[in-house]
């Protein structure tokens, strides 16, 4: 096991590095620049002159080539731990994402336990209680979850909260305590508030999740082996846990290494709607005015994320399944 983790973290090296130049590349792939898009935002009040222009492209580094850009953006990563210059708001990227990273992790970490609670109970009494009235109503919603999108739920979670609780709408805390040092009354404030962002980007992942365990454990319930260990006397909940959930679960835990990032980069428009102060407004203003750095930082940190979850849902199929060998 300690083997194949160590060659799975070596052969991250050339993925990071690959995943950074399509990143960098894809930034660039849209004609202009940042200095065009602002020249184009300021036309109504007479632009930017060549001369402002110019200059501007060579303090940012703009009139070089793309390789070039690229490599004084990855060395400034590499050996300072520096993601760039934010052009719109002329500060250091560290600046900008650092605090909205932490913000958008936790809530993604917390939308995963939600997930994982929610999707594995279900998808098991599914399975167990096939063609029942609870199996029925639990597809319905399922479908409904997968059907519905994100930031059209979020409208109507937060119309229902406004209108029938009296409580604001947008942001994770109350106006009242934007400003304010952290107390146990905005603690409080803010976990009253965030169970709906994680409600909401939760509830897709959940529906489709609920579906795969479902589907995967009718597949082990009738097999031999559980039919052989029934008839041997096991309780049905302990053959239920120890033998078909355990080998179901495989597909299921396969999913964080995309459910991780999905999380991060899913709930850019629920975040807009919302108004969370989380990556996703923070990414979008920058692919609209194209911000290479701070795009390409906040896309470079959700691809490593990919990297990682697919690193750990590998190390965690190893663990519960003793028929996977990584020799």
């Amino acid at each position: 096991m300690l083997s194949f983790i160590y060659r799975r973290m070596l052969y991250m090296i050339p993925t990071v590095f690959l995943v950074s130049v399509v990143t960098f590349a894809i930034i660039q792939l849209p004609p202009g620049d940042y200095l065009d898009t602002l020249a184009a935002e300021l036309n109504d009040s007479g632009g930017l002159d060549e001369g402002t222009m110019q200059a501007l492209r060579d303090q940012y580094g703009l009139g070089q080539p793309m390789y070039v850009q690229y490599f004084k953006w990855m060395k400034g990563i590499l050996l300072h731990g520096n993601f760039g210059i934010s052009f719109e708001k002329n500060v250091p990227v560290n600046d900008l994402i650092w605090d909205r990273l932490g913000w958008t992790f936790g809530i993604s970490l917390m939308t995963l336990a939600f997930i994982w609670m929610t999707a594995l109970p279900i998808g098991i009494y599914s399975a167990v209680k096939k063609y029942s009235v609870g199996d029925y109503v639990a597809t319905f919603f399922g479908f409904i979850g997968l059907a519905i999108p994100n930031f059209l739920l979020a409208l109507v979670m937060m119309y229902v909260a406004f209108k029938y609780f009296g409580q604001s709408v947008g942001g994770l805390v109350s106006p009242e305590y934007l400003d304010q040092p952290w107390t146990l009354e905005k603690i409080g404030n803010l976990l009253s508030r965030i169970w709906m962002p994680i409600v909401v980007v939760g509830t897709s992942g959940a529906a489709a999740l609920i579906r795969i365990m479902r589907a995967n454990l009718l597949d082990e319930l009738y097999r031999p082996y559980v039919v052989t260990a029934r008839a041997k006397g096991m309780s049905e909940f302990s053959l239920l846990m120890r033998y078909p959930v355990r080998v179901a679960l495989n597909p299921f835990i396969s999913t964080i290494g995309w459910i991780l990032p999905t999380l991060v980069s899913g709930e850019i428009i629920v975040a807009v709607v919302m108004n969370l102060p989380t990556t996703g407004p923070l990414l979008l203003r920058a692919l609209l005015v194209q911000d290479m750095y701070l795009a390409g930082s906040l896309i470079f940190i959700v691809s490593i994320l990919t990297v990682l979850g697919t690193l750990l849902s590998d190390v965690l199929l190893a663990w519960i399944d003793p028929r996977i060998r990584y020799q």
